[in-house]
């Protein structure tokens, strides 16, 4: 994938020290060799550590370079419960309480990057997406001015014309069920500024819908006129437009038919889409389909890298995931 190649060397550039939450998994163990050995991230491993060194006599993997951290008997635990129970003692959390929370992996890695101890985090493989949110939302938090967070997959389409040259984001496709209004507005300003900062990209975002300029009238269609309309609002030089269907997004021809004159229709390469059941659907029929490269899903909207995996990941992917967070958090500095 020639973006994941950029990201690489970017990430050598400035190295970061990336938390993996799940250090007892085979996989994340396989991806921290490989991350090390290509010098993408300082990498800490969290779990229980005569569990991991088993792991990785078995697997005949070398973790030179790799710190290793159990929650349960670090010397920061004391000061990550102390810190939690401040953050969530309005919330009524006491501070016996607190301390338990924190000997999960989750809590203590997410305790790690709010302390600065770490740069970003990466989780997933084992634990579901709202795992990874629910630390993620308490102690981190978001971003000043991001109201929602939400997440990218980068999608590269071989021998492919569209978007940029076969490469499109497609968000949000992990977080948000049913997103508001204002919600696929500000994922769409979120998506368009991740474009710019993490690829390169000069986004043009597609708001996606089954209606093209007013071809059908449902609520749903209203919701995602009215977020265009915000997203400009918020963003006036944006280069965004909606509602349009897909081929409309991409396909000049069809384009110059459904939505002449339009800033957008026909060379989108950011495609917002209204609902997580179609983006999630939508980025692995192409995935599977079209053979895409399929790197994600990336969280935006953290006020510091924190990214989720797929369950059904692969040791590369987690190197990746990684390599993309280190990149984030040069863009943080």
């Amino acid at each position: 994938m020639r973006l994941m190649k950029q990201i690489w060397e970017k990430a050598k550039t400035d190295k970061k020290t990336i938390v993996l939450a799940e250090g007892e998994e085979e996989r994340n163990l396989k991806a921290g060799e490989k991350i090390t050995k290509n010098g993408l991230a300082n990498v800490i491993m969290v779990g229980n550590i005569d569990v991991i060194k088993e792991k990785v006599s078995k697997l005949n993997v070398d973790l030179t370079g790799v710190t290793l951290v159990d929650p349960q008997t670090s010397d920061k635990l004391e000061k990550y419960a102390h810190e939690f129970y401040e953050l969530r003692k309005k919330k009524g959390i006491t501070p016996d309480k607190a301390n338990k929370i924190v000997r999960d992996p989750l809590y203590f890695a997410t305790m790690m990057v709010k302390l600065g101890d770490a740069d970003g985090l990466v989780s997933g493989s084992i634990h579901t997406t709202g795992d990874l949110l629910r630390p993620g939302l308490q102690i981190v938090k978001t971003a000043p001015g991001t109201s929602v967070v939400s997440s990218i997959f980068m999608m590269e389409v071989p021998n492919c014309d569209l978007g940029d040259n076969g490469f499109l984001l497609f968000s949000d496709c992990a977080v948000n069920p049913v997103p508001n209004t204002e919600q696929l507005a500000a994922i769409a300003i979120s998506t368009a500024e991740t474009a710019k900062s993490l690829c390169g990209m000069d986004p043009k975002v597609a708001m996606l819908s089954f209606s093209t300029k007013g071809s059908a009238q449902h609520e749903n269609v209203d919701k995602v006129r009215e977020a265009t309309k915000l997203a400009k609002q918020m963003q006036p030089d944006l280069k965004i437009d909606g509602e349009l269907q897909l081929d409309a997004s991409l396909i000049q021809e069809v384009a110059n038919l459904k939505a002449p004159g339009s800033p957008v229709a026909g060379k989108a390469n950011v495609l917002i889409f209204p609902e997580l059941q179609a983006g999630n659907i939508g980025y692995k029929l192409v995935q599977r389909f079209a053979k895409a490269e399929a790197i994600g899903p990336i969280c935006q909207g953290f006020a510091k890298p924190i990214n989720d995996l797929s369950r059904g990941c692969s040791s590369d992917d987690i190197v990746n995931v990684v390599a993309v967070t280190a990149v984030q958090a040069q863009a943080a500095k």
